[in-house]
């Protein structure tokens, strides 16, 4: 995603675009990178901004407050997560999923493979009482095994591997997160329509230092909204089960702002510890 933006602000901009990966930390280098930047609109920094928002409860001793040294220029994505099965279980839809859980009480047990996937996990059994065992795993791959074999009953997995392992036919989808449906797949039902009021999505964003003129913060957002508003970017962003999601800056640090509030008590609900 950063590459295929970054080639298009390219050819908006006239400008050379280098492309650097500062891992580590769920983000947090990069997004302390960002922070300290000289705020001159030349160090753009494209992540989730749901994932910058929950880090300030993730961990004991953030090295900085999103919402005061980040601002959203630009709003780029809005994707779910998927309530998957494996592809020959009998579950067709959520509700009968939950029924079977409910049933078979704390032997029932999920599948996630990062932050998101055990807040979801936990806020759907709040929603519904279902008492299932939380079983991590380091990648979404890593849980195909237990999948196929019944050792996990479903799984809260990301949208990239949730499709592709639905098209491949191992996995089954029975519920998008988003509190609508999605452009990329509009057949499938969000968990609201299901009966189980859980919202939650992620969102990727172009990010500059919060002290960052505003002149330069409008003219980025005008590039990528108009790098949006294509159809080749609206079918390369659902190839990846999500929507594009065109904002103007202020709506755009308005979700910031409301994430970082939701996640603390997401961060409570899952019973996360912090890092």
């Amino acid at each position: 995603m950063v590459r295929y933006f970054g080639e298009k602000l390219r050819e908006k901009s006239g400008a050379t675009i280098l492309i650097e990966n500062k891992v580590g930390a769920a983000g947090n280098i990069a997004t302390e990178y960002t922070a300290r930047a000289k705020p001159d609109g030349y160090t753009i920094y494209i992540h989730a901004g749901s994932a910058v928002a929950a880090n300030y409860w993730l961990f004991k001793k953030p090295p900085l407050d999103p919402v005061k040294d980040i601002q959203v220029a630009a709003t780029l994505n809005i994707q779910p997560f998927m309530v998957m099965v494996a592809a020959n279980s009998p579950h067709k839809n959520l509700r009968e999923l939950t029924e079977a859980m409910k049933a078979k009480g704390e032997k029932a047990s999920y599948a996630e493979s990062n932050t998101v996937g055990k807040v979801m996990g936990e806020l759907y059994k709040v929603a519904t009482g279902v008492t299932a065992v939380d079983v991590p795993y380091r990648t979404a791959n890593d849980t195909l095994n237990d999948f196929a074999s019944g050792a996990v009953d479903y799984g809260m997995i990301d949208p990239q591997s949730a499709i592709v392992q639905s098209q491949a036919g191992r996995l089954r989808m029975l519920a998008v997160s988003t509190g609508k449906r999605m452009q990329a797949l509009p057949d499938m039902q969000t968990m609201k329509e299901q009966g189980v009021n859980v919202e939650l999505f992620g969102w990727f964003a172009v990010m500059l230092p919060s002290a960052t003129p505003r002149p330069i913060i409008e003219q980025l957002n005008k590039w990528f909204n108009e790098i949006e508003a294509t159809e080749e970017t609206r079918q390369f962003v659902n190839k990846f089960g999500g929507d594009p999601w065109i904002t103007t800056p202020e709506e755009g640090q308005a979700q910031l702002i409301k994430d970082k509030a939701a996640w603390e008590g997401y961060v409570k609900a899952a019973k996360i510890e912090q890092q």
